[in-house]
């Protein structure tokens, strides 16, 4: 089991990661933040994407689908940012935010190092 600093590392090994957050999506807050660049602040898009979690989390319970997400992608021109939220017993409520360079990431790989990296992850 890794905490929360190593297995932040962990995903800044994921080939093509731009940055990394754990993010509560109750109230906005980030828990932790590796990585990120000078012109975007990792913290506040992390927060930002509480609103896309919590939307699609309303969403699931007004269906009265009887699933839960996996993970969430978001394609821009030049990134993915993949939403991955918490299912372990002490995960709820949070997710992990990746920001991935589209042109140096495999997605498909990634979104399975960030399984592991949630797997491993001890809160």
């Amino acid at each position: 089991m890794a905490n929360l600093d190593i297995a932040l590392k962990n995903a800044m090994q994921i080939e093509g990661t731009i940055g990394v957050a754990l993010v509560d999506y109750t109230s906005g807050m980030t828990l932790g933040v590796a990585g990120g660049t000078a012109e975007l602040d990792l913290t506040v898009a992390a927060a930002g994407n509480t609103d896309v979690v919590r939307a699609k989390m309303r969403t699931i319970e007004m269906l009265n689908l009887n699933d839960e997400i996996e993970d969430m992608l978001i394609t821009l021109g030049t990134q993915y940012h993949v939403i991955r939220p918490l299912t372990g017993r002490n995960g709820k409520g949070l997710f992990l935010y990746l920001m991935l360079s589209k042109n140096r990431a495999n997605l498909a790989l990634a979104r399975h190092q960030l399984r592991g990296v949630e797997e491993t992850l001890e809160l």
